[in-house]
């Protein structure tokens, strides 16, 4: 019985992993053809808003989380960062400083 309660425990800490890790993946993954899901988009257009109405001024992720009024804890600002890295490769920001972004003009 302990043997199988243990294995038990082993294979839930595994599943969680392995959430963990898909949803890492997703938002880093290339979207192809699906759209985002509409939360994610609706945080994407937050970020693209917040740049649009501040075009000069260069935003750390924190700091673009502390104006948006949105969570600091290290996952979802490790989240913003791969959707700036996302907007910086597709040409709407550029990258001023290392870790700073900023509306292309």
């Amino acid at each position: 019985m302990a043997h199988l309660t243990a294995a038990l425990t082993e294979t839930e800490a595994r599943l969680a992993d392995l959430a963990t890790t898909r949803k890492i993946i997703t938002e880093l993954a290339p979207t192809g053809t699906e759209p985002d899901p509409p939360e994610s988009s609706t945080a994407h257009q937050t970020i693209v808003n917040a740049f649009n109405q501040h075009p000069d001024r260069a935003f750390r992720a924190r700091e673009l989380h502390e104006l948006l009024d949105m969570p600091t804890d290290e996952a979802s600002v490790n989240i913003t960062r791969s959707r700036l890295g996302r907007l910086t490769r597709q040409g709407f920001l550029t990258q001023p400083g290392r870790g700073r972004y900023q509306k292309r003009t």
